[in-house]
Order: C-alpha cells, then sequence, then structure tokens
C-alpha cells in the first residue's frame, strides 16, 4: 500500500492531472484520514489530525471506539465466513486499507471468498490497489461510488462480475451510515437489504450518545467545525430501525449456532443492541472498555428466508 507521511500537507499531483481523480483538500478533515488518525495509521493531514484531538478532547475514547469497531468487524466477518458459511460480501464505506481487510479475513477461511469493496473517497481510491490483492481462488473488486446511491453500486457491472447476488451475501455497513442524513440512510438500507437473497446477513455499527449525559452531547455539534462531512449519532430506536424484522444474532457466543441465534426479530426499540465491543467478544482485550467510552453499537442480522 502506498503511504503518505503524515506531516504531508501536500495535494498528491497524480490526483490533479487532466482526467485524474478529483483534487484532494487537505486544509478540511475528512473521516476516512480522521478514522485512519484514530487507527494508527499513516494517510493523514494536519487537518485530520487536528479534528481527530478536537474530538478526542470531548470524546476521550474516541480512539478506543475505533480499534473496538474494527475488532467487531474482524469478529462479525469471522462469524460470517465460517459459522453462516458466508462466502460473498460487499463493505460499503470501506476506507483506506488497513489490515486484516476484509477480503483476507474472510479468505484466510475460505480462499474462494468473493468481496467487493465501495467507497467515494478520492483518497481511498488511490489505495485501493492494497484491496484488490485476492488469493487466486476468490475475488475482489473496488467500486468508486456512493452509498447514496444504492442503484448504481447494485448495477455496477463490476459488482454483477463479482458477486452473485441470488446467493446471500454478507453486506457491511461499518460506521458509515452516521455521516448519512436520516433520508439517505434509510433509502439507502432500503435499498440494499431488497436488493439480497433471503439468507444474507447484514453487519452494522454506528455511532451513539445513548450512553453519554445530555450535556455533553449536545457538544456534537460543534465538533463539525473545519470537517467535511457531518457526524451523526443516533439512538439505539433509530439505529434498530433500520433492520427491524431482521433476525438478530445473539450477542452472547455461548448461543448455540446459527439457528438458535437468529430467531429474534429484531425489535425497532433498540433495546436488543448492544456496543460493538460487547458482541461476542474473543477476549483479547486485557479490561473491557466502559460503553459510554466506545459509544457504537454493533448489530449482525440475518435477513428472512421467504417461501
Amino acid at each position: 500500500m502506498t503511504t503518505r507521511s503524515p506531516h504531508d500537507s501536500v495535494t498528491d499531483p497524480a490526483l490533479e492531472t487532466p482526467g485524474a481523480l478529483p483534487r484532494i483538500d487537505t486544509t478540511v478533515a475528512h473521516p476516512a484520514r480522521r478514522y485512519n488518525y484514530w487507527l494508527g495509521g499513516k494517510d493523514h493531514f494536519a487537518a485530520d489530525r487536528e479534528s481527530g484531538d478536537l474530538i478526542a478532547a470531548t470524546f476521550p475514547g474516541v480512539r478506543e471506539a475505533a480499534q473496538q469497531n474494527r475488532a467487531f468487524v474482524r469478529r462479525a466477518v469471522t462469524f460470517l465466513a465460517g459459522t453462516a458459511d458466508i462466502r460473498q460480501f460487499i463493505d460499503l464505506g470501506v476506507g483506506i486499507p488497513l489490515p486484516p481487510n476484509t477480503h483476507e479475513t474472510v479468505q484466510e477461511i475460505d480462499p474462494t471468498g468473493r468481496v467487493v469493496y465501495v467507497d467515494n473517497d478520492p483518497i481511498v481510491l488511490t489505495h485501493a490497489r492494497a484491496l484488490l490483492t485476492s488469493h487466486p481462488k476468490g475475488k475482489t473488486a473496488y467500486l468508486d461510488a456512493d452509498l447514496r446511491d444504492p442503484a448504481s453500486i447494485l448495477h455496477h457491472p463490476d459488482l454483477r462480475g463479482t458477486l452473485d447476488l441470488r446467493q446471500p451475501v454478507g453486506l457491511l455497513l461499518a460506521a458509515v451510515l452516521h455521516f448519512l442524513s436520516d433520508d439517505e440512510a434509510t433509502h439507502a438500507v432500503h435499498e440494499l437489504l431488497r436488493a439480497l437473497a433471503p439468507g444474507s446477513y447484514v453487519v452494522l455499527s454506528h455511532g451513539t450518545t445513548d450512553f453519554w449525559p445530555a450535556d455533553r452531547a449536545v457538544l456534537v455539534p460543534g465538533l463539525q467545525r473545519s470537517t467535511e462531512t457531518p457526524y451523526r449519532p443516533r439512538t439505539g430506536r433509530q439505529i434498530a430501525g433500520f433492520v427491524a424484522g431482521l433476525q438478530l444474532v445473539d450477542a452472547d457466543p455461548a448461543v448455540p449456532e446459527p439457528a438458535a441465534s437468529t430467531t429474534t426479530l429484531i425489535e425497532d426499540d433498540g433495546s436488543q443492541l448492544v456496543s460493538v465491543f460487547r458482541w461476542r467478544p474473543d477476549g483479547t482485550d486485557a479490561a473491557q472498555p466502559r460503553d459510554d467510552e466506545v459509544a457504537c453499537y454493533g448489530v449482525v442480522a440475518r435477513t428472512i428466508a421467504t417461501g
């Protein structure tokens, strides 16, 4: 993967040539680069670090939250590729690659696994080659597309050439819906779920202020200064509404798999949601964080077979 120096503050010249990708504005913080900063990556600029530090001043657990969200996705993908026998995935809002990427986790379990990555960030596109290092028996693709236009994703020839939507798919919506408006997020999830075969799964994580006192939650809008994309935390009820009616995969790893863990319909009051670090923890954390430190819900759900 090609990387930038963390102190580099100029636009990549390759992105300003005629017919090249849109210019990367390094003077405005961007979620993908800021997330990379919190995860300890190298692909970020001064504006991203300044924004990240400003958010951390109000939300000290944000770096822990980023790490826990990433660990949740890894555990969820391992469950889907292993126990649930899912062999094809759509990873939406993938962000700047950091190993283990989704295809690496999937293909470690089954080398024939197929993954389509989707993002609309020019800097992610410059690193897409790191997402295309598939095992020879499997396949990966990268779509430069916008989640707010799900039809363009679902009908993209590279997606259709990589995945068979007549078969179950693992749909990953990790830490991405909170950058969309209510209407955009609802439309995207509805259209994507409608296109998936019965027996598909959804992995969803989403920021929240449910665990914060009111005087802390009201500070969130003030953290939007000098950022390219607004962050919209939602309540558990709102987040559950995206996947209401799907079958919940129980967060307790002691529950037998998979049938007994996917029999409860998700209620739209949010009562069944848990923080990402509480979804099937694997014991790798020396100390368990608090809900208010992570402030991110995680859910894995299965679409219901028809007929």
